[in-house]
């Protein structure tokens, strides 16, 4: 008698003791409770379930609650299968019990092996006892063997009529395709924070408890959608708030950053105020805020205002607190979404700097004061604009700042004109820059078979490069550049230096081509000793000057300036010409681009 009042007066944990007994009580869960409802109606029923979710939102609740629904048998005991069980016949009290011995339940975590589904599966055959269906409800069943996941098949394709399987998992990759595909599927969505609130409040009424709701709020928050933590979580903070459950003992218990420091953290962040940064932080953690908590607060407040600033009806969502909407109204107007995507792309850069650091504080206070320092830094938009302001309307001269393009004369059918883009610096951000024309022709001329007394009509080498450009022979027109060195070029005679890089059949490819643009053989005639500059050589140098050149010009000298570290990357012309003119106006403008690489955490 002793012994029954003492268990008679055992504290049952709110995980369990509201745990939920009807389908109406399954929280979050409408699809599955809709989908059964339909299949009881229309007499559907499938022989396996599969239900899949985090911990803690009613997997194996659910697949009692199926038992049930499937075994009721009414308060006249004449039901049949029903979305409402009755909850008091004696089918109904000894599956919530966890007695029924029609309703067999495994635990696949400690019992993974063949044996033990073997066992299991030896009393398919027999009818139940005392129920409608024999139900096996297998907790965990990613973790059965490969073994026992083959024993399981044949069976659980074609079970007898009496027989229905219920698994529950949380991991449903872990489950082998074929056990898929003989079940119908359940995924259990995670619990959202204003229905765990809801669970919080119909619980705490229930009991007769006061409870803070900012606290409630960080319970919730902190369960990530389980509503088992977030029951376990309540409970904890009932005992230690000595029947109350407060703000502060919620904040100790959980290692929560307070939410209103932090808010000021964010703020003082926002201004660049690094003073005030580190005591505030230093604050919160002799208060007991956890480093890495800390910061994925203020990565949750930087998404808070960036939604407020591109969605301003966000800020009227019952999920912010009062303290919240007022740091969105202070700072929304004063920082840009350019801002904010820095801030936010720093600080989620700093969480794994935070996650391999042996010196978690430490490593956060140098994350905050990169992005404080940061926040007075302008936008690259704004610092481009304050540059061209100040520029006073520089006007870059591509005849003074480059160097001029010489004209070509190739063997080609007709005149065509040689477009190259000016592009200057290499950045993220594309700013376009007014510049004057500069203008080359190429003349092109049809190659025909040439006799003795033509003249040559390859003039320069520079013509031979494009002819091997135009015609697509990169392998030749490769080792032209980089393995020779030309001394003497026209009038059906070449004189080079080879390296000893250079393919065996490089002469013979050449001949070749020269042989078929211009119809007649060349002399070429090889001379011994080093290589002297290649064609190559000269277009880097050309580059390299150009790149000089440019960077005199006034507009990107400021630049420059601005953006310690950017330097000239590639530099292209863009250069136009008619047939009907010949030279340009020094004064005609042509649009250019600006382009700067740099790095924002710097």
């Amino acid at each position: 008698m002793a012994e029954e009042e003492t268990n008679n007066n055992q504290y049952v944990v709110l995980a369990r003791k509201y745990r939920p007994q009807t389908f109406e009580d399954l929280l979050g869960q409408d699809a599955l409770v809709q989908t059964l409802t339909n299949a009881i109606k229309n007499n559907r029923l499938h022989h396996a379930y599969i239900l899949t979710g985090i911990r803690g939102v009613g997997k194996t609740t659910t697949a009692r609650l199926i038992a049930r629904a499937l075994n009721c048998t009414g308060l006249d005991g004449k039901g049949g299968p029903t979305i409402h069980p009755c909850g008091v016949c004696e089918n109904c009290k000894a599956i919530a019990a966890g007695r029924h011995i029609d309703v067999l339940e495994l635990d696949a975590a400690s019992r993974t092996g063949v044996d033990d589904i073997r066992e299991l599966l030896d009393g398919v055959r027999y009818k139940p006892t005392n129920a409608r269906y024999k139900v096996y409800i297998i907790d965990e069943v990613h973790m059965l063997s490969k073994g026992a996941f083959n024993a399981l098949l044949k069976t659980l394709e074609e079970p007898p009529s009496h027989v229905k399987f219920i698994f529950a998992t949380t991991e449903i990759r872990k489950v082998p395709v074929t056990i898929l595909s003989r079940c119908q599927r359940f995924d259990l969505q995670r619990l959202s924070v204003d229905t765990l609130l809801q669970l919080f409040h119909k619980v705490l009424t229930s009991e007769n408890i006061k409870a803070d709701e900012e606290a409630l709020q960080m319970v919730a928050r902190a369960a990530d959608g389980s509503a088992r933590d977030g029951l376990s979580m309540l409970d904890q903070a009932i005992v230690l708030g000595d029947g109350k459950v407060k703000t502060d003992t919620v904040i100790e218990m959980i290692g929560l950053a307070d939410r209103t420091q932090t808010l000021d953290l964010f703020e003082a962040l926002s201004r660049g105020d690094i003073d005030k940064v580190l005591k505030n932080l230093e604050g919160q953690y002799k208060n007991g805020a956890n480093p890495l908590i800390i910061l994925q607060d203020l990565i949750n407040v930087t998404h808070m205002l960036t939604k407020v600033k591109i969605v301003p009806n966000a800020l009227n969502g019952e999920m912010l607190s009062e303290n919240d909407r007022q740091l969105c109204v202070k700072l929304s107007q004063s920082l840009s979404v350019a801002v904010l995507s820095r801030m936010w792309q720093m600080l989620l850069k700093g969480l794994s700097e935070l996650n391999i650091s042996p010196m978690p504080m430490d490593a956060l206070e140098m994350i905050l004061i990169r992005v404080a320092y940061s926040a007075n830094l302008p936008t690259p938009a704004e610092l481009l604009e304050q540059v061209k302001k100040n520029s006073n309307s520089i006007v870059i001269d591509t005849k003074e700042s480059f160097r001029a393009a010489p004209e070509i004369k190739a063997p080609q059918a007709a005149t065509q004109t040689v477009s190259q883009t000016a592009e200057v610096i290499s950045i993220n951000k594309t700013v376009p820059v007014n510049a004057p024309q500069s203008e080359v022709s190429v003349q092109v001329q049809t190659a025909s078979k040439q006799d003795n007394g033509s003249p040559c009509p390859f003039t320069k080498i520079d013509e031979l490069v494009q002819y091997l450009e135009s015609h697509k022979k990169m392998l030749l027109l490769y080792a032209l550049k980089n393995d020779v060195s030309i001394e003497e070029f026209g009038n059906w005679h070449i004189k080079l230096a080879l390296s000893e890089k250079a393919q065996a059949d490089f002469i013979n490819n050449l001949q070749k081509i020269l042989q078929e643009a211009t119809g007649r053989s060349w002399e070429i005639e090889i001379r011994k000793g080093p290589v002297g500059e290649t064609l190559a050589d000269k277009e880097m140098a050309a580059i390299e000057a150009d790149k000089r050149s440019a960077a005199e010009n006034p507009l990107v000298k400021a630049i420059l300036s601005e953006f310690k570290g950017a330097k000239i990357d590639t530099i292209t012309r863009k250069v136009s010409s008619s047939e009907t003119s010949e030279s340009n106006d020094e004064n005609d403008d042509e649009d250019a681009t600006l382009t700067i690489n740099y790095d924002e955490d710097e």
